[in-house]
């Protein structure tokens, strides 16, 4: 498995508080895997795709070290990691997650005393019949135009479909202005997803832009009748990692 990797060369697997979406508060252990196929301009964790001679640009301008910010581990490596912490909520987050499918079918399994497994995905890979057997929640957060991806990129008919129409299924759409509204409804309705399953979150990387932004956001939330999404961990730890 590609497995993002701390400075000290550990896997980035850490216990902490679920910051976002419906699980908001929970204590879970996260596993933050490497890659993804999409390169958000404001994205918070651009050390997992973002690497040197890459062309894809990003606001904050850095280039990272593939061999620094990723490490190989085999999935019984990892459900032992992960199984250490005896914590029953386990989020598997990114880069996107579901590149590694086949991976993550050896993996859950193997995880001692887990009962919820929550994937954090973009919404343009269909998890598999096995997989999806093992998942208990999908946090669906599909990019809009502010990230700067034509649509032909980051909206993905088959998947989007398939993840509206799961139970198992939230969509969490991170907002920079309202400008977002109109297209966040768009595909609302083109896919049919249920107001009461999505929610808005406020892009931002440190505790006073969030809060303007979540503030403003509030009120276009209770107007519409979507849900509101915090990010608590920025909240907290700012953007420090493995929090």
């Amino acid at each position: 498995m590609k497995v993002a990797r701390l400075p000290d060369g550990s896997p980035e697997i850490f216990h902490t508080l679920q910051g976002e979406g419906p699980s908001t508060g929970a204590p879970a252990v996260f596993l933050r895997l490497s890659r993804c196929n999409l390169h958000c301009h404001w994205c918070d964790t651009p050390y997992t795709w973002n690497f040197e001679k890459t062309p894809w640009p990003h606001e904050d301008g850095v280039k990272f070290s593939k061999i620094e910010q990723s490490l190989e581990s085999t999935p019984a490596e990892v459900a032992t990691a992960l199984s250490s912490y005896q914590c029953p909520r386990i989020v598997i987050t990114g880069g996107e997650p579901l590149l590694q499918q086949s991976a993550l079918e050896q993996l859950i399994p193997l995880i001692e005393e887990v009962q919820f497994v929550e994937i954090e995905t973009n919404g343009t890979q269909t998890p598999s019949r096995r997989l999806d057997s093992l998942i208990t929640a999908y946090n669906v957060s599909p990019k809009l135009a502010n990230s700067r991806m034509d649509e032909s990129v980051r909206i993905k008919e088959e998947s989007m479909g398939f993840f509206a129409r799961s139970s198992k299924a939230i969509f969490k759409f991170v907002v920079q202005s309202n400008e977002d509204l109109g297209e966040i409804q768009d595909l609302e309705n083109r896919f049919s997803i249920p107001r009461e399953r999505i929610f808005l979150m406020p892009e931002g990387k440190n505790f006073k832009e969030l809060n303007k932004k979540t503030k403003a956001l509030s009120s276009t939330c209770i107007s519409e009748g979507y849900r509101l999404s915090s990010r608590l961990h920025v909240q907290l730890w700012g953007d420090e990692r493995a929090k």
